[in-house]
């Protein structure tokens, strides 16, 4: 058992930030028993770590990006979507059927995502399952909490991408065996890189796996008006594009995480909120892409879960606290030409950050009782130079800083 003391800021809910100056988070075996304005007198002799006037936030949880792609992180931003994957990303992931290539890339990649203060992510790798496997080594390594997917591909790729289905099937299956129990923070997650890439025979074995194992589950979904012209081509008697994934168990028969959701109909944003599946907010690659901007109200509005996603290297940025900076600003670009739909405030998008996107992990983002300890310690000194409230201490690091104010970071209660 340990006391952390500092000033604490986290959202319970939505709407307003729970903020205690010079507070106590009490720790028992990495859980939260509690937060206090004073240590209670049953737990004054535990060890204290007293980090004084630094601000103690949730960890950052980032809810899709793809790690092979970190060498691409600020090129090709000039291209839309299509073009971007053949031109850039395929020809990148393809290199990694070079184990040796993988270590090198995804351990800059985990020092990157360590670096801005992503304690949990969920990442795409690629078809290759050594190098899948050795990126899940490597988060379990740094400490850092996650599900990986070793990405599924059977039709419409480049021929060095382009699986087998037998294949597929067999070495996500080999991943699953390899890592279901060996770590309690990395996980595999069934990955299908999205319905144009994919047969119905793949898509519907893994929806098999999923179901199977109780795996969950990680896509795109309807992120351009090509790529839902091309699925509707693809799947002419479908509804929607999500349609597709919730034909094969692979939209919210298992926890699900959707990517994107830029061009949603009204009825996938219904089947959306009624199987609980999230859509991944990705601000900067919906732009850099060309994509739009997703209307994060009417999905708030109509209870569908938010997560957010640094998309890398679609998105330019590891911060996720970029993304709530980006997703404030765009919500209001929306809401200037569309005062039905409000702009998000500082609180929702901080809850979406923490909270919101660490519930698909579990008691995560928050420093509620029972919640499992994933914080940042932050060291705002050189920001705070004309006594400002803590709140607004919180929104100028979210604003203006950067990694160097991170003065430590925990994952399920471990310093790491």
């Amino acid at each position: 058992m340990k006391i952390i003391k500092g000033n604490i800021i986290f959202t319970p809910t939505y709407d307003k930030f729970e903020i205690i100056k010079d507070g106590y988070i009490i720790l028992s075996n990495n859980k939260i028993v509690g937060v206090y304005n004073e240590i209670p007198k049953q737990y004054k002799n535990y060890e204290l770590i007293d980090y004084k006037d630094k601000l103690i936030i949730p960890g950052m949880n980032d809810l899709h990006c793809h790690a092979p792609q970190f060498r691409n992180v600020g090129i090709a931003m000039d291209k839309e979507l299509l073009p971007w994957l053949n031109d850039y990303t395929f020809p990148e992931e393809s290199k990694y059927k070079d184990i040796d290539y993988g270590e090198k890339m995804y351990s800059k990649f985990v020092k990157e995502i360590y670096k801005n203060g992503t304690t949990r992510v969920a990442a795409f790798a690629t078809i290759h399952k050594q190098s899948t496997m050795k990126l899940m080594d490597i988060l379990i390594d740094a400490g850092i909490g996650g599900y990986v997917g070793k990405v599924n591909m059977d039709r419409n790729s480049c021929d060095s991408l382009c699986e087998d289905t037998l294949t597929s099937i067999n070495d996500t299956l080999d991943i699953i065996k390899g890592y279901l129990n060996k770590s309690e923070l990395v996980k595999p997650i069934i990955t299908p890189r999205f319905v144009p890439t994919c047969s119905e025979h793949l898509l519907k074995s893994l929806g098999e796996i999923a179901l199977k194992y109780n795996l969950p589950v990680q896509s795109h979904l309807s992120e351009n008006i090509g790529e839902i012209n091309w699925v509707k081509e693809l799947h002419p008697h479908s509804k929607f594009y999500g349609d597709v994934y919730d034909s094969y168990n692979l939209f919210g028969d298992t926890p699900t995480l959707m990517a994107h959701c830029v061009h949603l109909t009204d009825d996938e944003i219904n089947l959306m909120k009624t199987k609980n599946v999230y859509a991944v907010h990705c601000p900067t690659s919906n732009a850099n892409l060309g994509s739009g901007i997703m209307t994060i109200r009417k999905l708030l509005n109509n209870n569908v879960k938010i997560a957010f996603g640094s998309d890398v290297s679609g998105g330019h940025s590891f911060s996720i606290f970029k993304a709530i900076v980006y997703a404030i600003e765009f919500s209001k670009l929306i809401w200037a030409q569309n005062k039905e739909y409000d702009f998000l405030t500082l609180s929702e998008a901080f809850y979406i950050a923490t909270k919101g996107g660490g519930s698909f992990f579990g008691n995560i983002g928050s420093f509620e009782k029972d919640y499992e300890f994933d914080a940042l310690v932050i060291d705002d000194s050189d920001l705070n130079f004309d006594n400002y409230s803590l709140l607004e201490r919180l929104e100028k690091f979210i604003y203006l800083g950067d990694d160097r104010h991170i003065y430590h970071r925990y994952v399920s209660g471990k310093l790491i």
